[in-house]
């Protein structure tokens, strides 16, 4: 029996036993229903959007509001195709050796609007977003087309029943499916109006939003999973000041923090003055990178690119930008968060990870070959989004860089104007923020590194590297597609594709009386909020 059809079996007895979404609660106590959670949020979303947009600003608030095909158990913080669960679909099947999965759908869901949910609704959402010949619409933007490069076609060969067939074997498939960026949109609303409003089928709807004030969510009552939500909505209270965000966590009028923006020395001083808050520190699957135009000189030349990347001490960054509170790693996030990260000794072979100082002289050789040096320095407009823990990243980079010899003027962008200006390649150099969905190189690798792909904001292209991306996805045996995917690690950070800085830890804070809000290693796939309760 293959591995695909042990999958299958299995996913069939445990929805037999559980009974889709029937998720036993992470405490002890009984669930109380009512209440209204308060939960900071940094900005205004850019959109409402998930399908077009690449920040956790859309995810948080909008995943309440939509349902995946499948989903991460939102009570189990460390995610893997074995904690996938099913939630619009009952059941999967992977069949003809894994080039083609089934989905076999509920049939008892509704649209926000009333309409019945079908597996025209599932076609609808993933020709779109795979952007197929004879796609009914288009996105935007569409960040993530090419986690779906390996679709050839998709079936809705009755109202319940969706099949997608691939080009080749590819078990990542599910655990993309699976991620917060995977909703599943309504066929008859489109693109455009979503992007302003939601028509979900998810456990909450939209009630209000007032830009920089509120986005407020009232709860579904017609949800499909009988007994949720618990919450009688969710406030997602608008805070562009860190400090002050986190003083009014203190003073109890935010209930849960914003992924990734509580930093270790914040939480530290919020866990000292309230001691009875609740602190985890856990992986984001969000890592700091630069990057680099290498469409435009001098970025064209992978010696500035190596140079760049050489001057950036990753241990000092980790050290004066998060008080410890990352991880050094190459594009695939490291452990104890990560299961792909390359090991500790070949990651100090790379540029920026061993000796700052022989690094640093090796920059500066590297500049003076191509002709920059004391007498004519490297000038630059770094660029990065208007939000605090970018410029901070971005005031230690350009530090870095002038002890080398290169001159850098920051330029801050707001978020709406930030994904659209990277995704037309408007820049020449930036500071960035890459979060990955799931924690699987599929995800990483065709969305930041493939030839072509919307996201590859630097447009790094090696055929060579394309094809070492293919191998390692449709490589059955995990053990040797770990060291595929450690291969194709390390010559992206060779070739300085997107030198990554290091992996953020989230010290993910709440109240006590926020029950089954348990953060995942991603911060992108636990949002659903059908499970969360108040005890209060």
């Amino acid at each position: 029996m293959d591995r695909f059809r042990t999958v299958a079996l299995v996913v069939g007895l445990a929805v037999a036993i559980t009974l889709a979404l029937s998720i036993a609660p992470a405490t002890s106590q009984a669930p109380k229903s009512g209440g209204i959670l308060n939960v900071w949020h940094r900005e205004n979303p850019p959109s409402l959007s998930i399908h077009e947009e690449g920040t956790i600003s859309t995810v948080l608030p909008m995943s309440a509001c939509y349902n995946n095909l499948v989903l991460f158990d939102p009570l189990k913080k460390q995610e893997s195709e074995a904690t996938i669960i099913p939630e619009l679909a009952e059941k999967w099947s992977w069949q003809d050796g894994g080039r083609t999965l089934v989905f076999f759908l509920r049939k008892d869901v509704k649209w926000h609007d009333g309409q019945l949910f079908t597996s025209k609704d599932v076609k609808y959402t993933f020709d779109v977003v795979r952007a197929a010949p004879d796609a009914p619409a288009k996105l935007r933007v569409n960040p993530r087309k090419d986690w779906y490069a390996n679709v050839v076609s998709i079936d809705a060969p009755d109202p319940y029943t969706v099949v997608f067939r691939l080009k080749r074997p590819q078990p990542s498939l599910l655990m993309m499916l699976a991620s917060g960026y995977s909703p599943v949109y309504p066929s008859h609303v489109p693109p455009a109006e979503i992007r302003n409003r939601c028509v979900g089928t998810g456990p909450f709807k939209v009630k209000e939003y007032r830009q920089g004030e509120v986005l407020e969510l009232a709860k579904n009552p017609d949800y499909f999973v009988k007994g949720r939500p618990y919450l009688d909505g969710i406030r997602y209270i608008i805070i562009k000041e860190r400090g002050t965000a986190v003083a009014a966590i203190q003073a109890g009028r935010i209930d849960v923090g914003f992924p990734g923006e509580v930093s270790k020395a914040a939480s530290e001083s919020l866990k000292a003055a309230v001691p009875q808050l609740v602190v985890t520190p856990i992986g984001q699957n969000v890592n700091d990178n630069l990057i680099m135009n290498i469409k435009k000189p001098p970025f064209d030349n992978v010696k500035v690119r190596r140079a760049i990347s050489l001057a950036v001490d990753r241990r000092a960054y980790i050290k004066a930008v998060h008080q410890g509170g990352a991880l050094p790693g190459a594009s695939m996030a490291p452990k104890p968060f990560g299961v792909w990260g390359l090991l500790e000794a070949d990651l100090n072979k790379l540029p920026g990870y061993g000796d700052p100082a022989k690094d640093k002289a090796e920059a500066r050789k590297l500049l003076t070959e191509v002709g920059f040096g004391p007498g004519k320095p490297l000038r630059v407009e770094m660029q990065t989004r208007a939000i605090a823990i970018y410029v901070d990243f971005s005031s230690f980079v350009i530090d870095q860089l002038k002890q080398v010899g290169v001159e850098a003027a920051l330029k801050q962008i707001e978020t709406g104007v930030w994904h659209p200006m990277v995704t037309r390649r408007d820049y020449l150099m930036g500071t960035n923020l890459t979060g990955i969905g799931p924690d699987d190189p599929d995800a990483n690798f065709y969305e930041n590194y493939r030839c072509g792909s919307p996201r590859n904001y630097t447009d790094y292209c090696s055929e060579q590297a394309d094809a070492m991306m293919d191998r390692q996805s449709q490589e059955l045996d995990p053990k040797k597609r770990l060291q595929l995917v450690w291969e194709v690690q390390r010559k992206l950070e060779e070739e300085a594709a997107r030198p990554i800085m290091g992996w953020r830890v989230d010290y993910f804070t709440h109240w006590p009386h926020v029950k089954n809000l348990v953060p995942h290693q991603s911060i992108y796939n636990y949002w659903r909020m059908q499970e969360v309760w108040l005890d209060k």
